[in-house]
């Protein structure tokens, strides 16, 4: 099978996947989003995607990601950082990208708010909702604070949460989620503009199904979609 046909065919199977996941969910039809994690793949896969009426990509790496923006500038693809972010490269990222996933510091927040022209940067902050020492996130006591500051900056628009829990269990994950909804809910509450505070980022290929139950209104898939990534050079 060609590269073209596999994607064309993953593609199709994750899509059909999610539209399953919100028949079993009794949600609306086109209610989940997916998100493509396209980090370490060609631009040539992203278009091919593209072309077959995927619009979000995800990606981990700056250079990596901005030289795929570039490249496939004249795609309507609305790119989502989701990675790590390091203070020196705020503001490539906030010129670069349409959404960042994983704003979890004040400090962050404010120098993407610093570096962004036009239209507001999408913002989701990334809730470390099982206090595991390895992930990334806000605590969920500090989260509002952390809300309160960001709805404050002018260049950034605060849309919702992401997590990215232990995969410890199914029983487990199902606790992750329902908690981030839970934070989810109370913050939509108090949030300024609720109407624009829409998005649930959370579950992956292992737990698609458990996220759209529990409320994910977006799920990041990779490897099903795309492959496993390279291996690293060995030379």
């Amino acid at each position: 099978m060609d590269r073209i046909a596999e994607l064309t065919h993953q593609f199709s199977l994750i899509e059909s996947s999610i539209r399953d996941a919100e028949v079993a969910a009794d949600r609306a039809s086109g209610s989940v989003h997916l998100l493509a994690v396209s980090k370490t793949k060609p631009a040539s896969d992203v278009e091919v995607l593209a072309r077959l009426g995927q619009k979000r990509f995800g990606e981990n790496y700056v250079q990596e990601a901005v030289d795929k923006i570039h490249a496939l500038s004249n795609f309507d693809i609305e790119w989502h950082y989701i990675g790590h972010i390091q203070s020196n490269k705020t503001k490539i990222i906030a010129t670069e990208f349409d959404w960042v996933h994983t704003v979890d510091r004040e400090k962050i927040a404010s120098r993407l708010n610093e570096a962004r022209t036009g239209e507001p940067l999408n913002i989701l902050i990334q809730v470390n909702v099982d206090l595991a020492e390895t992930k990334s996130g806000v605590a969920p006591d500090n989260l509002k604070q952390l809300a309160e500051a960001i709805w404050a900056l002018p260049n950034l628009r605060l849309r919702g949460l992401m997590s990215i829990p232990d995969p410890v269990s199914d029983d487990d994950l199902k606790r992750a989620h329902q908690k981030l909804k839970s934070l989810f809910d109370e913050l939509k509450g108090c949030h300024p503009t609720p109407e624009i505070f829409d998005t649930l980022s959370m579950g992956m290929t292992n737990d698609l199904e458990l996220a759209v139950i529990e409320g994910s209104t977006m799920v990041r898939i990779g490897t099903a979609l795309f492959g496993a990534r390279p291996p690293k050079d060995t030379v």
